[in-house]
């Protein structure tokens, strides 16, 4: 009698101690799911996320079509073979895509402020052509800095044939930088009303550069201004989605007698072509 009632103690005990087990592991695996712990073997992958790269966006196109709108960069002042940065850049996308790129319209003009060119986004025509693009190219600001470089031109912006020595512009360092924060607003507009204008194409800004690195009382103020302007345009243009700002700073600071026409602030073809490569590199 006294082993029987020693037998279900027994069961009852081992009972009572599994039920206990069981309910930790219930426990314990309920917490695995909601709160898992890496351990040596658990992997963890970031989840995929799609890269905004303009290639894969045109891959379905036959055709890509660029305008281009801005100052005389745009416009390619200062390269003998009238191409400038934006031929150069269609000649060098086209090679890298295998595709036909075709100009739409270049709507850059010479002396172009950043005041001057956001009301002429406004006109029937340069919509058109922006509405059209897939690819927009932008160049801006250069006059708004530097207001002194008319005076190395003449009205149809052809070179007065001024050398390095003899180029003294008209404007002080603090010209230069109190022409930044208005030029500044009038750009975010500039590239705001261009997306909404056009909300897919990719957008290109041309930084700017120093075209008067060389001269010494223009050197570091005119450095200093230029790196506030880009870095300005790149915090804004970091806001959207396929707009990106192309640096040209460093393609000139060390290369203004290679690099700059006979005026002393545009490009010369070999500069453009520069810009271009860089252009091409971002797109592809």
């Amino acid at each position: 009698m006294n082993s029987s009632k020693w037998i279900w103690r027994i069961v009852s005990t081992v009972s009572v101690v599994a039920t206990i087990l069981l309910i930790i592991g219930f426990v314990y695996a309920v917490r695995d799911v909601n709160m898992p712990q890496a351990g040596t073997d658990t992997v963890f992958e970031k989840p995929s996320q799609p890269e905004a790269v303009v290639k894969d966006d045109l891959t379905d196109k036959q055709e890509i079509m660029v305008t281009a709108i801005g100052d005389s960069l745009a416009k390619g002042t200062g390269d003998n073979t009238g191409s400038g940065f934006v031929r150069r850049s269609i000649e060098g996308l086209s090679t890298a895509t295998g595709k036909k790129v075709t100009l739409l319209n270049n709507l850059g003009i010479n002396g172009l402020t950043t005041a001057r060119l956001l009301p002429k986004l406004e006109e029937k025509g340069a919509q058109y052509a922006l509405k059209q693009s897939d690819i927009i190219l932008v160049s801006i600001g250069g006059n708004d800095l530097f207001k002194g470089s008319q005076l190395l031109s003449d009205n149809n912006g052809e070179s007065k044939g001024t050398s390095t020595n003899e180029v003294q512009p008209d404007i002080t360092p603090d010209q230069l930088l109190a022409a930044l924060p208005e030029a500044s607003r009038y750009l975010k507009s500039i590239l705001e009303k261009v997306r909404q204008i056009n909300p897919d194409a990719y957008i290109i800004y041309v930084g700017l550069y120093n075209p008067f690195g060389d001269i010494e009382e223009l050197k570091i103020v005119g450095n200093d201004a230029v790196a506030t302007w880009n870095h300005s345009a790149q915090t804004l243009i970091n806001k959207y989605e396929k707009m990106t700002l192309v640096p040209t700073s460093d393609l000139f600071t060390h290369h203004l007698d290679q690099y700059l026409s006979s005026d002393h602030f545009h490009p010369n073809g070999e500069g453009y072509q520069q810009i271009a490569d860089r252009i091409v590199q971002g797109i592809r």
